[in-house]
């Protein structure tokens, strides 16, 4: 199939037109070319917040990425030298809990009398890496224009050593405090839980919401309208 601008033929067919067109993209290349020609220009700079590899890219995921793409193709089309490097939230318990189920794995004790630590730390690395190839090709079929190439992976040493870095210079700086604090426990995972754990992240509520005025400076009569769910 030939790609048409402007007109959608009766037998438009998405499953065969969107690979050609990425195909397209892959030929003439688009985004190094981009990249290429906005090389000189003033700095964006562009931090990607990294979706979780627990499971392959979820409508939400998808959304959240594509919005980013649009403002990362409008600064580039200004002639600014965009960083567009992707990221990935990689360890932790969600990952964890992932391998438990496929492990068959109860408890956090179960882990040492069954498969031992080091196999299941390598099983859970395992199941990172195989659900960022994934999400990876994902967001390139849904045509997101990043450095999917050199996406940042927080399993990876230097992220584990710059986050140990950090917290190492707030300490020598005097900003850590050691208080008491009351936390969400979970007995099974043996770790904090997350307000949104504990109450259940999915589920229908009630709640208000308000359309909120607010009246631009200089220009009697007008306003700039908002609308919230978080009104407080």
């Amino acid at each position: 199939m030939t790609p048409v601008v402007g007109v959608v033929p009766k037998d438009f067919r998405p499953l065969e037109y969107e690979p050609e067109v990425l195909r397209l993209f892959a030929r003439e290349r688009v985004r190094e070319r981009r990249r290429e020609l906005a090389d000189r220009g003033k700095r964006f700079y562009f931090l990607d917040g990294p979706p979780y590899v627990t499971n392959p890219v979820h409508v939400g995921t998808a959304w959240n990425k594509v919005i980013k793409d649009v403002v990362i193709r409008f600064k580039a089309m200004q002639g600014f030298s965009v960083r567009d490097q992707p990221g990935y939230d990689m360890h932790g318990l969600p990952i964890e809990v992932v391998v438990e189920r496929e492990l068959g794995i109860r408890t956090k004790a179960d882990i040492r009398r069954t498969v031992g630590v080091r196999r299941f730390v390598e099983a859970c690395r395992r199941k990172a890496m195989e659900n960022l190839r994934l999400q990876n090709q994902q967001f390139i079929d849904l045509g997101v224009s990043m450095d999917w190439d050199n996406p940042y992976v927080t399993l990876t040493n230097e992220w584990i050593e710059a986050v140990w870095w950090l917290i190492k210079r707030a300490y020598e700086r005097g900003l850590l405090e050691r208080r008491e604090k009351v936390v969400h426990w979970c007995p099974r995972c043996e770790t904090v839980l997350s307000h949104h754990e504990v109450a259940q992240e999915y589920r229908d509520v009630e709640d208000p919401s308000v359309y909120v005025k607010f009246p631009v400076v200089g220009r009697e009569g007008t306003y700039i309208l908002i609308w919230t769910t978080t009104p407080w």
